[in-house]
């Protein structure tokens, strides 16, 4: 996919709330990036998200090369590292490609503005240019755990 146009960007002043959230996770970066780890190999890890309509998923941060695809029709916003606000609308199957060099990273968040659930399947290449994050026993189903 290519860049993607925004149905909205803002570049006013976050609400001090999120900004505080952003600057707690610069100092202590969240690797979940989905809700669930469902399957996870030597090379790859793959997450769901899944948010209700008003239902939001934290800032955290993206430094290995990844895809995601909308399962879902929704429409959301992201407060994105460079202090803007961008709300898109996707479709099921929209895929996107990151990937980012040695040092690189994205840091956003995620709300569910639309009337729909939001579902993302997001799929995590573990041998890219950075190490992962280190993530929570919490965050792997039962299954991947073991």
């Amino acid at each position: 996919m290519l860049d993607k146009k925004a149905a909205a960007v803002d570049t006013s002043a976050w609400p001090t709330s999120i900004r505080q959230e952003f600057e707690r996770e610069a100092k202590a970066p969240n690797g979940c990036v989905g809700h669930e780890l469902v399957s996870e190999t030597d090379t790859l890890r793959v997450w769901m998200l899944r948010l209700a309509p008003g239902e939001r998923v934290g800032f955290h941060r993206h430094v290995l090369d990844y895809f995601w695809t909308a399962v879902t029709a929704s429409r959301g916003r992201q407060h994105l590292m460079d202090g803007t606000t961008v709300e898109y609308d996707y479709q099921p199957g929209e895929t996107r490609h990151e990937t980012y060099g040695p040092g690189e990273f994205k840091v956003h968040d995620l709300e569910n503005i639309g009337t729909t659930e939001m579902v993302f399947m997001t799929v995590e290449t573990l041998n890219s240019a950075n190490p992962p994050l280190p993530i929570p026993a919490g965050v792997r189903r039962e299954a991947v755990a073991a």
